[in-house]
């Protein structure tokens, strides 16, 4: 059954109703689009439209409808019905008959898909947030039974100075905080409903809008029919905090993957979630790592292609829109679907400590002591910068670590160095100096751990 076939002669064609129906994808919006439709028919009844008997019938129809979609969903999709309002109105009508009709009095289905949409998006921002926050809560417990492994921090992928790996986890600890704190600004500026604005211009009916909209979860109204029924901005601000968030665990991803590699065998990824060569024996490949990696084009995608779609859009609706809601649901699908992957895979990692020891150890991590040694001795810190490089250079070239070399080399390079720079560049003592804010140090470490088990109400 189409909703506009009145003022049409002929059928559509086969080929064009193909094209045009969207009930493959958006049948996902079943849930929201009777909730909606529910909260309409108690405005209608406050209208006079319906009478009380008349509502109750409306909404004890669309709740068993909603039963029976949440028992069989897959008989959405067996029909050939344009998209999933046309579906949902038409079997109210088999249930209830010509009372049926009258739910879309006053209503479009212009303010009726984005009021969806955006039910839609504010039950899965739900979800997202609380993925982020069990990612960031398994992110704290892997910083805290690896809370004193020194390992090497990198620049430019070359050994920098020393970290720890509980500092690293806390680095994207800091990563997601953000991201949840851009759900919440998006989950702000969507939380108004568009319901009640009809086709572009409001309604004919006295609806009050506000209550409306409070009835279904909204913080209130929308201001303009017009800009409602077209406006996107906030599957693009969803789609922006996803390819942000998504970059952050491609960066994530890709730090593991280089930590598990054998150059480097920092950790050891479960079983569970790699995967071997069809044919070498010896492989062991970071797949799930891997796929989120790649999984970050896919999402930066939806988020072109929505803006792609809205470029040079006149107001107000138009059918581009359609191409508004694939993308989005399976970025988001991608995002959380990632989140869950890589909580799946911290739950099981294995640090190797001797390993990134040894890796601080051999990448003259501790560089940067000696010509902070230097400098307490008066000398300036551009000159101990040179110092430091020219003694690097003699241990790199005997194949030393700095606190391998004999004393009287040190002193061939300025004679204030004595025996105690072997106590300033133990890779223990270059951890423990950090200590300004945010930095490295145990006890900076440690705070921060406990601060962010609170925040997270970890017991």
């Amino acid at each position: 059954m189409s909703l506009w076939g009145g003022r049409f002669l002929d059928e559509s064609n086969k080929l064009f109703k193909e094209f045009n129906a969207s009930l493959s994808f958006d049948y996902i919006l079943a849930q929201e689009d009777i909730c909606a439709s529910i909260a309409w028919s108690k405005s209608l009844l406050e209208t006079g439209v319906l009478t009380k008997t008349e509502q109750k019938q409306i909404e004890v129809a669309l709740i068993c409808l909603k039963q029976e979609i949440y028992t069989n969903p897959e008989q959405i999709l067996k029909s050939d019905y344009e998209d999933i309002h046309s579906w949902i109105e038409s079997n109210l009508i088999k249930k209830i008959g010509e009372l049926g009709k009258k739910l879309h009095t006053g209503r479009s289905r212009n303010d009726q898909i984005t009021t969806d949409l955006k039910l839609w998006c504010k039950n899965n921002i739900q979800i997202l947030s609380q993925s982020i926050l069990n990612f960031q809560k398994i992110l704290i417990l892997t910083a805290e039974s690896y809370y004193d492994v020194i390992m090497p921090g990198y620049t430019h992928l070359q050994r920098a100075q020393p970290i720890t790996f509980s500092y690293w986890c806390l680095a994207y600890i800091e990563m997601f905080k953000r991201d949840f704190s851009r759900l919440e600004d998006t989950l702000k500026r969507l939380n108004v409903s568009p319901l009640g604005s009809g086709a572009l211009s409001g309604t004919g009916w006295n609806i009050d809008r506000d209550k409306l909209a409070l009835s279904m979860g909204f913080r209130s109204a929308t201001n303009n029919a017009l800009d409602s029924v077209s406006d996107r901005d906030y599957v693009v601000e969803l789609l922006s905090s996803a390819s942000i968030s998504m970059m952050h665990l491609s960066r994530f991803s890709e730090d593991l993957i280089f930590f598990n590699s054998s150059e480097a065998n920092f950790i050891e990824l479960s079983d569970s979630i790699a995967s071997g060569s069809s044919l070498m024996p010896q492989k062991k490949n970071p797949d799930a790592l891997e796929l989120i990696r790649g999984k970050c084009s896919r999402v930066y995608g939806s988020l072109f292609s929505i803006l792609v779609v809205l470029k040079g859009l006149p107001l107000s609706y138009n059918k581009d829109m359609q191409e508004d809601k694939e993308s989005l649901f399976d970025a988001i699908r991608t995002w959380n679907n990632s989140l869950l992957m890589a909580i799946l895979i911290l739950k099981n990692i294995k640090v190797n400590r001797l390993s990134c020891y040894q890796a601080a150890e051999k990448g003259y991590s501790n560089a940067t002591e000696v010509a902070d040694y230097l400098v307490k001795k008066g000398i300036t810190f551009r000159e101990a910068h040179n110092i430091s490089g020219k003694i690097v250079l003699r241990a790199i070239n005997e194949n030393k670590a700095l606190k391998d070399l004999d004393l009287f080399i040190f002193q061939e390079y300025n004679n204030l160095i004595e025996n105690d720079i072997y106590d300033h560049i133990t890779l223990e003592a270059c951890i423990k100096k950090r200590t300004s804010k945010g930095g490295v140090s145990l006890n900076e470490v440690q705070d921060a751990i406990i601060k962010e088990k609170i925040r997270l109400n970890i017991v």
